[in-house]
């Protein structure tokens, strides 16, 4: 069990937590956080490349020349994929990069990215993220009364709309909910900054 100061938003401690060791002190398993950050990044591709073979380039229908006596190479169409302009060999054509992994391998993915990010000491347990106002300046502040650098990540319990429109504009701050968590945007993050409440809720959604 791993215990956690819990701050408010001025970095003024106002408790302990235990972080639960099952979800954020497990033994890393890397793997299954490489194949989870490699499943986020295939789903974003959009697989819309595509080039035309022999069949589908325009033209080509005649002979360029007789089979023999020209002392040429023998050709079929100028469209074959010697030609320039002709089609291509292999080439590619749309799909779909998505794949899947099971839950158990998700969730284990999971907590290995919350337990990296605990031994690098990069959460922060705010016990609120409340904010007045959705100005981008308040979330300035927090990163500076905070002392926080880096890629910030913050992880609300339920909808902040305040803080989603604070950080939008923000190019090294952004805000997911605890049942969006990830592993490419907590690895990607340098500083993590959960609320309590979602902290409860991720230990029973992982546990």
């Amino acid at each position: 069990m791993a215990k956690v100061e819990v701050k408010n938003i001025n970095n003024e401690k106002t408790k302990d937590l235990t972080l639960n060791a099952k979800v954020f002190g497990i033994e890393v398993n890397e793997n299954a956080v490489k194949k989870a950050i490699d499943l986020q990044l295939a789903a974003s591709r959009q697989g819309t490349a595509k080039t035309k073979n022999r069949a589908e380039v325009s033209g080509g229908g005649k002979k360029p020349w007789r089979q023999k006596g020209t002392g040429r190479a023998r050709q079929g169409s100028i469209r074959a994929t010697q030609w320039r302009g002709g089609g291509i060999a292999g080439g590619v054509t749309p799909r779909d990069y998505t794949f899947k992994i099971n839950r158990k391998e998700r969730n284990l993915a999971l907590k290995s990215a919350l337990t990296i990010k605990n031994n690098e000491k990069a959460i922060i347990v705010v016990d609120s993220l409340n904010l007045k106002s959705s100005k981008t300046a308040e979330v300035k502040d927090i990163i500076k009364n905070m002392e926080l650098s880096g890629k910030v990540l913050f992880i609300t319990a339920e909808e902040n709309e305040n803080l989603y429109l604070a950080t939008r504009n923000l190019g090294y701050a952004y805000t997911l909910l605890a049942d969006e968590i990830n592993c490419f945007d907590l690895i990607n993050a340098d500083k993590v900054v959960i609320e309590e409440e979602a902290v409860k809720k991720i230990e029973e959604a992982l546990k």
